[in-house]
């Protein structure tokens, strides 16, 4: 008898403690999740589209004033022409989307941020360089 009440004390005292235990712990708040197709994505990645389409229009136009390509891995692409430069293009810009969804996703927001606007800065030397050597 006495060790069928030593063993319900025993339950009782670890059945209370569950309790504290479960008032005791809390879940975190959850991160925030921001959208990936915010205002400032949306404007990020159209400037950045456009700045692929003007170094598309101007490396056509050197390539047809005899200037070469100077990217030894699109090269093969946009010498065939209209379509191997847009094939070329959509790799680019098609690269540029995935870096900065996969950091977005990863919650690297500010590092998403530093990515994009560091590739429409590139693409910007790439036009004005272009044009520099058209003119």
């Amino acid at each position: 008898m006495k060790s069928i009440i030593f063993a319900i004390l025993i339950l009782m005292g670890s059945a209370c403690a569950q309790n504290d235990l479960l008032v005791a712990s809390y879940l975190p708040e959850a991160p925030s999740t921001r959208k990936f197709w915010n205002t400032e994505n949306k404007i990020e990645f159209s400037v950045l589209a456009s700045l692929i389409a003007a170094d598309a229009v101007t490396t056509q136009h050197g390539l047809n004033q005899g200037y070469r390509e100077a990217n030894p891995v699109m090269r093969p692409l946009v010498t065939q022409g209209a379509a191997g430069q847009a094939a070329a293009s959509a790799i680019g810009f098609g690269a540029a989307l995935g870096t900065g969804y996969i950091l977005h996703r990863t919650g690297h927001y500010k590092a998403e941020r530093i990515a994009v606007r560091s590739l429409m800065a590139i693409e910007s030397g790439f036009v004005v360089n272009n044009l520099v050597r058209l003119h």
